[in-house]
């Protein structure tokens, strides 16, 4: 199982990014997924989850600001940026959890600074 993330950069406050992750070696449409980030000193933090449904749930932190999707057809996740803050500045990782196992993308970074 490979997850590759991407779309991270350099963006400055306010803008917006898209993050992507495609998912290879597993059935994707039957699973939970999520974000996470990690930001400098810092422990990693959930950012979103979409369960096979669909259903979403964010931190607080970035509700109304980011929204997650995913596309079944194309083994891929969303993670749409907006709004964005320089306290947003993070590594950000995508996860899919296949009962038990839990699966991570190697990461990409997001650096919001002006």
């Amino acid at each position: 199982v490979q997850l590759q993330a991407s779309g991270g950069g350099l963006v400055q406050p306010g803008g917006s990014l898209r993050l992507s992750c495609a998912a290879s070696g597993i059935s994707f449409s039957f699973n939970r997924m999520g974000w996470y980030r990690q930001a400098p000193g810092k422990q990693r933090e959930l950012v979103a989850t979409i369960s096979s449904g669909g259903t979403t749930t964010y931190a607080d932190s970035v509700k109304g600001r980011f929204s997650f999707s995913r596309d079944n057809t194309k083994n891929t996740m969303y993670l749409q940026m907006n709004s964005l803050k320089p306290e947003d500045t993070a590594v950000y990782y995508c996860n899919l959890f296949s009962a038990p196992y839990s699966y991570w993308g190697q990461g990409t970074l997001v650096t919001v600074s002006s």
